[in-house]
C-alpha cells in the first residue's frame, strides 16, 4: 500500500497579499493530490472559531474530514485538522490535549485502506520551545495507551528548526525522522518547520516540498509531501 502523506499550515487561508481566500488553499491541496492531509491554523482564532476553509468547499473534494470539531462551524482541534481520502475508512478519530502555555492541541485517527490500519497524529506544537518535548511526549504517550500498536505517522508544524536537537531528540527507537525541507517561509523559504515522522513499519520513497507559485502566494508555508508505503505482510 502506497499513500501520499502531506503536513500543511495554511495560515487561516490567509495569503501573503493578505487576503484570505479559501479557495485558493483548496486549489494547492488539489495540486499536492495527497490521501491524508494535515492541516494547521484551520480554525479562526476568535468568535465561534469558525472553520477558514468552509465545509461547503470541502464537500466538492476528493477528501472527508476527519471527525474531531466540538464547535459546530470548525473542523478541527486548536486549529488542527485531518483531510482523508474518500475510500479511506476512519476507524476511531479524537482530539489530544497537549501540555501547553497557549491554546495547542492534535489529533489523533485510526484509518483502514487497502487492506492496512495505521495511524496519523497532527500537530502544532509549541512556538517558543518551551512545552515541545512535552508535547511529543504526549502525543508518543497516547500511541501507547490505544488498545493496539499501528504503523504510525506524526506530522505537522513542530516550529522546530534543527534537525535531531530538541522536540525531535523524544523520538527513540522504533522512529524515524524523516529528513526536514525547508518550509518556512513560503517565499524565500530558510526553515525546516513543518516535520513528519514515521515508526518501523513504513518505508518512504520520498520527501519534499512542495514549491508552486500558487503555495508561495497562498500562505506563508509550504505543504510537506511524503510518499509512504506498507510493504506486504
Amino acid at each position: 500500500m502506497e499513500l501520499t502523506i502531506a503536513s500543511y499550515n495554511i495560515r487561516k487561508a490567509i495569503g501573503l497579499d493578505r487576503r484570505r481566500d479559501p479557495d485558493r488553499i483548496i486549489s494547492v491541496l488539489r495540486e499536492i493530490d495527497a490521501d491524508v492531509i494535515a492541516l494547521q491554523e484551520v480554525d479562526r482564532r476568535i468568535g465561534q472559531r469558525a472553520s477558514a476553509l468552509p465545509r461547503a468547499l470541502l464537500d466538492d473534494t476528493p477528501w472527508q474530514i476527519v471527525p474531531v470539531a466540538v464547535r459546530p462551524r470548525s473542523i478541527g482541534w486548536h486549529g488542527n485538522a485531518l483531510l482523508v481520502r474518500r475510500g479511506i475508512s476512519i476507524i476511531r478519530s479524537e482530539p489530544v490535549d497537549l501540555p501547553t502555555l497557549e491554546p495547542r492541541g492534535a489529533i489523533s485517527a485510526d484509518l483502514h485502506f487497502a487492506g492496512h490500519d495505521f495511524r496519523v497524529l497532527g500537530a502544532h506544537l509549541d512556538l517558543s520551545g518551551v512545552r515541545r518535548r512535552a508535547q511529543v511526549k504526549a502525543m508518543l504517550a497516547d500511541c501507547e495507551r490505544q488498545s493496539r500498536p499501528m504503523p504510525t505517522v506524526i506530522l505537522g508544524d513542530f516550529n522546530q528548526w534543527t534537525q535531531q536537537r530538541g522536540a525531535m531528540q523524544s523520538f527513540g527507537n522504533g522512529w524515524r525522522v524523516l529528513p526536514a525541507a525547508r518550509s518556512y517561509p513560503s517565499r524565500r523559504p530558510i526553515a525546516r518547520l513543518d516535520r513528519m515522522v514515521i515508526s518501523d513499519g513504513w518505508e518512504c520513497s520520498n520527501s519534499t516540498v512542495h514549491h508552486s507559485a500558487l503555495a508561495t502566494r497562498a500562505s506563508d508555508h509550504l505543504p510537506l509531501v511524503a510518499q509512504l508505503m506498507l510493504p506486504k505482510y
